[in-house]
């Protein structure tokens, strides 16, 4: 029996960030669903798929290996992608690839087969709505777009990643619309999850406020 904690929200909320904490303080195996769409669209760019060739992507899903590794590592096709999968053009291609039903259904396969017999925290869109909508615990996590872009350009800074705080500032507020607005699994809060804005919190305040919420769950 798993016991699974879904936690939600748009670009740059700080899902990946608090999710790996918790997951680690609570031993919970952390699985970034956003990776394994990443992961999708690099696969794309790499075979210069267009988004239109329903019968590529198909063939290439049908061979796609995607691997998380305990240690949050990401392999690709063998090949380990954790930085290359964060950088500006597959940031540019994974919204429009998540609206693509065919990948959608591929990679829900995945996420769930990833999850089987486990206790896992994974973080995406649509985790607790889609993926997991009997998930333990769901939260919905959220921040202003502004503190959003702030964060992303560290994060980018960080992984030696150019980019500026307009361009990133105005790829989350159009990811956001994208996102929410689409007709397969769009963003959006379960109406079971517990909603926690962070912009005005530090990380470490949220990961206790998580982690309160995860306890109390497991009695």
């Amino acid at each position: 029996m798993s016991f699974i904690v879904a936690i939600d929200g748009p670009a740059g909320s700080g899902k990946g960030t608090i999710t790996k904490l918790v997951g680690e303080k609570l031993n919970l195996i952390n699985i970034d669903t956003g990776a394994t769409f990443r992961c999708v669209a690099l696969n794309m760019i790499q075979e210069n798929i267009k988004i239109y060739e329903k019968e590529k992507i198909t063939k290439m899903l049908n061979r796609i290996n995607i691997e998380i590794k305990e240690n949050g590592d990401i392999f690709l096709n063998g090949n380990e992608v954790s930085k290359r999968i964060r950088e500006n053009d597959v940031n540019d291609f994974v919204s429009p690839i998540s609206t693509v039903q065919v990948i959608r259904e591929k990679l829900l396969d995945i996420q769930r087969k990833i999850a089987e017999g486990k206790d896992v925290i994974m973080e995406g869109r649509d985790i607790g709505t889609v993926v997991f909508p009997n998930a333990n615990v769901k939260i919905y996590l959220d921040a202003s777009a502004e503190e959003r872009a702030k964060r992303r350009i560290k994060q980018n800074q960080e992984k030696s990643i150019e980019s500026s705080y307009e361009d990133v500032l105005a790829n989350i507020i159009d990811r956001d619309k994208r996102d929410s607005s689409r007709v397969i699994a769009p963003l959006k809060k379960a109406d079971d999850a517990i909603y926690i804005d962070s912009t005005n919190m530090t990380i470490e305040e949220v990961t206790e406020q998580i982690i309160k919420i995860i306890k109390e769950k497991q009695g």
